[in-house]
């Protein structure tokens, strides 16, 4: 016998308010606010879902705080019928025979540890499909910053609601090295977390025209076109790489109209605007302009500090903030060369059994990358280092000898071979008039006493960073 309606219906309505006050409001709208109650028979309460995505969340990341609410509202011994749209249930190849329902093992006196797989459909048929996706490359390890963050915006509106965004295809421009493939494949991975049972799938152009080739030589086409039909979220990087590729273009062509028709996500990079791209047919090129264009530009300062600092806590290396400033200062490169060269840093480092300095950073990285050279002149490393220690310049430059002068004049001299270009003559020349001998005894009793005096070194550090700051 049937309960009425109005007291199962009511009941789901203080169901519904009790699991809104222990979720987030986006949690409770996305997974909770589009079920129904269609019926409830005293042991059975059958409940309407949009797709079997709300299925797999609740049986998966909900019961445990689901089941007393639902014990205390409709008893102990209840089991959840969830009923499936056939619309849904017939987006995947399932046999005339399956049922379009989904009977959940949740039951009210079971521990959790118990509870089975979260729904079984009789009959289900369907291909899993690798997606080739780096487990590393989340939206979780992406630096967001004001170069990326209309693209990342974007990727996350689309991994929410893949096909049914204004972002179709999205299409992610910029030049190497800047996040590109991270983003996209990011989006893959929250696609996947969030609509488990769509099919997503990465491939660089690259491979897709390799695989066209052996399709072709095969007599394959109609195969290969119908396998990437049936994915649900596409994800192509490089698509410049199509440029001159007739061949591969038709059967692109074909691919994505089906795609596009049967509102699946397209996903596409490039190292150029679709405007700019050459030898790719205008039918193509109007359908990437059909979504949404976004570029990915070179880090500014805020988003450099914010990439060095996560890499460092990454590779466990500790960064003193005047070592992230001249890093993010002075390395004019894309992200991939910033994270090599602190990665290169950092292992020099522990070789060499050496803190990391600015100092260190210096010698380091300019074998690695295009360090942004500044023109500092020995007269303003002069400067600072007077004003520094409060000496006169005249008494630096003067034959005088005792002890805070002479230091003076060697740390002057080591800073001016560490930053400047000049030959060890014109720097004696240039503070004291001394010979190059000197100066090189200079340099190696100033490195020597920042090895064993820590309060030296802080000093030199803060020197270097005046030094630097100042220029």
């Amino acid at each position: 016998m049937l309960i009425p309606t109005q007291t199962y219906r009511e009941k789901w309505q203080d169901c519904l308010d009790r699991i809104k006050s222990q979720t987030t409001e986006e949690e409770f709208v996305k997974w909770f606010k589009p079920i129904v109650p269609l019926e409830f028979d005293g042991k059975t309460l059958r409940l309407r879902v949009p797709n079997m995505s709300y299925v797999y969340q609740i049986e998966k990341h909900y019961i445990p705080f689901l089941r007393p609410i639902i014990s205390q509202l409709y008893g102990q011994e209840i089991r959840l019928h969830y009923a499936v749209p056939k619309s849904d249930a017939q987006s995947v190849p399932i046999s005339e025979s399956a049922d379009t329902t989904a009977i959940s093992q949740f039951n009210t006196q079971t521990d959790t540890a118990n509870i089975k797989n979260p729904f079984v459909i009789p009959g289900l048929k369907k291909i899993i499909i690798d997606p080739q996706l780096n487990p590393n490359y989340t939206f979780s390890t992406f630096i967001e910053g004001e170069c990326n963050r209309l693209a990342r915006s974007a990727g996350m509106a689309v991994a929410i609601d893949p096909g049914n965004t204004p972002f179709n295809p999205l299409y992610i421009y910029g030049n190497s090295g800047l996040g590109k493939t991270h983003i996209v494949q990011a989006i893959g991975h929250e696609v996947r977390q969030r609509h488990p049972e769509l099919q997503v799938l990465y491939v660089s152009m690259n491979k897709f025209q390799a695989q066209f080739q052996t399709a072709y030589k095969n007599g394959e086409i109609p195969d290969f076109i119908h396998f990437y039909q049936m994915i649900d979220v596409l994800i192509i990087d490089d698509i410049q790489e199509l440029t001159g590729k007739t061949g591969t273009q038709n059967a692109f062509f074909n691919i994505f109209n089906h795609l596009q028709l049967a509102g699946k996500q397209l996903i596409l990079t490039s190292d150029k605007p679709p405007v700019e791209l050459k030898d790719i047919e205008q039918r193509l090129l109007t359908r990437f302009k059909w979504g949404l264009s976004t570029q990915l530009n070179t880090p500014d300062f805020e988003t450099k500090v914010k990439i060095i600092k996560a890499k460092a806590r990454r590779l466990n290396a500790e960064l003193s903030e005047e070592v992230v400033a001249y890093l993010a200062e002075n390395i004019s490169a894309n992200v991939r060369e910033i994270e090599g060269a602190l990665s290169a840093l950092v292992a020099q480092a522990s070789f060499l059994g050496r803190k990391i300095t600015t100092t260190l950073a210096k010698e380091i990285l300019k074998m690695y990358v295009q360090v942004c050279q500044k023109e500092i002149s020995i007269d303003h490393i002069i400067e600072v280092v007077c004003n520094y220690l409060k000496i006169d310049p005249e008494r630096l430059n003067s034959p005088e000898r005792t002890r805070d002068v002479a230091q003076a004049r060697q740390i002057a001299m080591y800073l001016a071979k560490q930053h400047t270009k000049a030959p060890l003559i014109s720097i004696g020349a240039a503070i004291g008039g001394r010979n190059h001998a000197t100066v090189l005894h200079s340099c190696k009793a100033v490195s020597n006493q920042i090895e064993t005096d820590k309060t030296f070194q802080r000093q030199m550090e803060e020197l270097e960073k005046l030094v630097l700051a100042q220029a």
